[in-house]
């Protein structure tokens, strides 16, 4: 019995570049950069005062039954905004559809510890300056002053919850959370449970916003970030020599998953069809990966093998790219064990160059951006190359958008903890 296969039938991004696909894909092909200024709290005191942050999302217009904005973490305003564009760029309407044969499968973070703002109030307003805090009396405050639906919102599988209200799917519903691959693996688990029958559409993708205290701060901590605070256009460099760390940044993604018949029927808008799909662990170091790049390899492998293809077949690589000083080389070697000599003519480039690093929504953001490469012949550059790291050599596409015939992409998701995804989305072909 042939393969269900899986096409990509509908894209929906909020980011730091714009709040719909076209702003962002726009964005990036001009090789704009979407970091500026920490504007959601005073970064002042930290070592890093940059992110990539999403403007307008008040504004956003998408929220409707099953929802209360007051009490939606940026995460679930993010997601819910993405999933509604991804939905009406598929052109699919949730009433019409199966709701037993409509899952979701997400790779969604916090949403903004809000809870941490509600509980630094009853602290103030119990400690007074003075004396210790009575639990008793902590307990009564805390029940006054924090919301329950409030606290329920720093469960990142509250996303998932808030997109089956919206769109009405009762079928495979599921979060994972395997920190900067986690949209990467949501694909490609959701592609697999279309592949066996359990779905017909998935919506897929990932939400993430740590651009809060608890986040930077942690970050700083484990010096991961950039603390090119005078120059945030720059600061994310991507395999350049004077990388000194990743920036943060936070958004959304969502692709629209269908069975190929399913969306032949309905006379679907084909993009892509999702090819293949690699999964490993490193299980070395929490920050680090291995410095063989081995689990970088195995995914990579395991993803061109699933999607019956030999390194020659791809065209182009999205690089997890991060700009720090460690995954950039390692995974520059692991492509080149991988490729081999093909490594030496594959154009590889980070957009998180220009997106900065959106952790869970980091790996959706880079699949789409990778079907647009297909779609448009662009592949989108490496900002701010300026300096050869002799560990880095390959072809990154350096500073400016290149055209280019592009039939296959593979994509790199490798997250804190040593988890690594890599999909192959290749161009829809009867």
């Amino acid at each position: 019995m042939a393969r269900r296969r899986v096409v990509v039938t509908g894209l929906g991004a909020v980011t730091p570049l714009g709040n719909s696909v076209a702003e962002t894909w726009r964005g990036l092909c001009e090789g704009r950069s979407g970091v500026g200024r920490i504007t959601l709290f005073d970064a002042s005191t930290f070592p890093t005062k940059i992110a990539g942050e999403v403007k307008g999302a008040d504004s956003f217009r998408n929220i409707s039954k099953g929802t209360e904005p007051g009490f939606l973490g940026r995460n679930s305003l993010f997601a819910l905004e993405a999933a509604a564009g991804a939905m009406q760029d598929a052109r699919l309407d949730a009433s019409r559809l199966d709701p037993l044969r409509f899952g979701i499968y997400f790779g969604a973070g916090d949403g903004g510890f809000n809870f941490l703002e509600y509980a630094s109030i009853v602290l103030d307003s119990l400690s007074d300056g003075v004396g210790e805090l009575e639990p008793a009396l902590y307990a009564e405050r805390s029940a006054e002053r924090i919301h329950p639906k409030a606290l329920l919102e720093q469960e990142p599988s509250q996303v998932i919850n808030h997109l089956a209200g919206v769109f009405g799917a009762k079928g495979v519903i599921s979060n994972c959370l395997t920190a900067c691959a986690a949209s990467s693996q949501a694909i490609g688990e959701a592609v697999d449970i279309i592949r066996r029958g359990d779905a017909d559409v998935m919506l897929a993708g990932g939400s993430h916003s740590m651009i809060h205290p608890l986040g930077v701060a942690g970050f700083n901590l484990l010096t991961a970030l950039s603390t090119r605070n005078e120059e945030p256009e720059r600061a994310s460099r991507p395999f350049d020599k004077g990388r000194d760390g990743f920036v943060l940044s936070e958004g959304a993604g969502v692709v629209i998953l269908e069975e190929l018949e399913h969306a032949r029927e309905r006379g679907a808008k084909i993009y892509a069809e999702l090819a293949g799909y690699g999964l490993s662990a490193d299980a070395f170091r929490l920050t680090d990966p291995h410095p063989t790049g081995r689990g970088a390899i195995q995914a990579m492998v395991l993803a061109l093998k699933d999607a019956g293809m030999n390194p020659r077949d791809v065209d182009y690589i999205n690089a997890h790219g991060t700009s720090t000083q460690l995954n950039d080389q390692i995974e520059t070697q692991a492509i080149k064990d991988v490729f081999e000599e093909e490594a030496r003519r594959m154009p590889v480039s980070s957009i998180k160059s220009m997106l900065g690093h959106m952790i869970a929504a980091a790996g959706v953001v880079e699949i789409i951006a990778s079907v647009l490469t297909m779609r448009d012949g662009v592949i989108p550059p490496t900002i701010n190359y300026e300096t050869k790291d002799e560990a880095c050599d390959l072809d990154y596409v350096p500073n400016a958008a290149r055209k280019a015939k592009v039939k296959a992409v593979l994509s790199n998701s490798f997250g804190f903890g040593g988890q690594n995804v890599a999909l192959v989305v290749k161009r829809f072909e009867e």
